[in-house]
């Protein structure tokens, strides 16, 4: 499980999860604004090293306070990460296509191409779907990671 919540606002690992559990605190922003944490290098370096170590025994769930843009940009670097390979821009519209309103953080998601060596492949996929629908919060959705 990966939590995404902003500071102080995490709860406590759930007694249900008994796989790994990995938290990690910081606002929904895409650069600085005073007062404010946004997401940097290290928070994308644990994503990545989480996600390298899940053995996929388990099904990985990934939160974060609305479902829209910090969960949805985690989803899209686990693919990334597990799939180095594929087209971004398929990846990207298959994101789109199970949750018509996620909106990528666009800096986890440049932080990840960066430590991914994608070359801005993932960033423009990101770019190309364009914002999610309108939402109060987002919902559940499911993929398969290929790999």
């Amino acid at each position: 499980m990966v939590s995404l919540m902003g500071p102080g606002k995490t709860s406590p690992q759930p007694n249900q999860i008994t796989g790994g559990f990995l938290n990690l605190e910081f606002h929904d922003i895409t650069g600085p604004r005073e007062g404010l944490s946004p997401p940097n290098s290290q928070h994308v370096s644990q994503l990545l090293a989480f996600f390298d170590r899940w053995d996929r025994s388990h099904p990985l769930l990934i939160h974060c306070w609305m479902g829209i843009s910090r969960s949805t940009a985690a989803a899209a670097i686990a693919l990334a990460q597990r799939n180095p390979d594929q087209d971004m821009a398929a990846l990207a519209n298959n994101l789109r296509r199970a949750s018509p309103m996620a909106t990528p953080n666009a800096l986890m998601i440049s932080l990840a191409d960066d430590q991914l060596r994608l070359n801005g492949q993932l960033i423009q996929a990101i770019t190309a779907i364009g914002r999610g629908a309108d939402a109060a919060q987002g919902e559940p959705f499911s993929m398969a990671l290929n790999s």
